[in-house]
């Protein structure tokens, strides 16, 4: 028996998320299908991020265990021939037969992206939210600086979190604005339902001066989700990285 770790990139446009589900089709559910017809035995997947529906990955990472003789480097290249266009495995390789992504140390690295110009563009629309009222971008800046370090992130989780505590920590948020899409990335040592989404959401609202930055300070003391901005669309959403400590 082995432990084998896998890299994963997938568009999540057409799929209810990373976690398998009664009422839909899933990312997971996919690797579990596939990697169990490859190796001719029941394979279960243990994933380190349960993105949302309509979230994107181009790193998010996943372990199973198996029997299979297949050496662990090989199966990346198997597995994408079993594999749907939109999910494919960009790594593959043997762990310690105790090693977890979820549990494991690890700084995630997300991005929200956002078309902000007059029109929308179709080709952007699966990967982008667009938002035709201009964004003051130093603004955002300003406001995501008071999310930086290790504070009650109450106000950026969604409702139906269970969670046991909403303490986190956010170790950097860079927002760059490049023609007329504006990039949101946020790093973290881990991160509650929509916590990232919401935190777009926000940015968005005071990039729009319907406050001033010094408000996030004041939404982040509340731990009151009532406070914050509205949850951004999933579309705009990619897990870029995960990075093991």
């Amino acid at each position: 028996m082995k432990r084998v770790m896998l890299a994963v990139a997938y568009d999540g446009t057409n799929y209810c998320g990373w976690q398998i589900q009664a009422n839909g089709n899933t990312i997971q559910a996919e690797l579990n299908r596939a990697l169990s017809d490859l190796l001719n035995e029941p394979v279960e997947t243990m994933g380190a991020s349960r993105t949302d529906a309509g979230v994107h990955a181009l790193g998010n990472v996943a372990v199973f265990d198996t029997c299979a003789r297949m050496p662990a480097e090989k199966i990346s290249y198997a597995l994408n021939q079993r594999l749907p266009e939109d999910i494919k495995i960009q790594y593959s390789g043997e762990v310690a037969a105790d090693f977890h992504p979820r549990y494991c140390e690890s700084e995630k690295t997300y991005e929200y992206c956002i078309l902000n110009r007059r029109f929308p563009l179709p080709t952007r629309r699966l990967y982008s939210y667009f938002y035709h009222y201009s964004l003051d971008v130093e603004k955002m800046r300003k406001a995501a600086a008071y999310l930086v370090g290790r504070h009650d992130f109450a106000s950026f989780c969604g409702a139906n979190a269970q969670v046991k505590s909403t303490v986190r920590e956010i170790t950097g948020i860079q927002i760059d604005k490049k023609d007329d899409v504006v990039t949101i990335q946020v790093r973290g040592h881990g991160f509650l339902y929509n916590m990232v989404r919401i935190i777009a959401g926000t940015l968005i609202e005071i990039g729009n001066e319907q406050y001033p930055p010094e408000k996030m300070e004041e939404i982040l003391k509340a731990c009151d989700r009532q406070a914050a901005g509205p949850t951004a669309p999933a579309c705009g959403l990619t897990l870029k990285e995960i990075r093991f400590l």
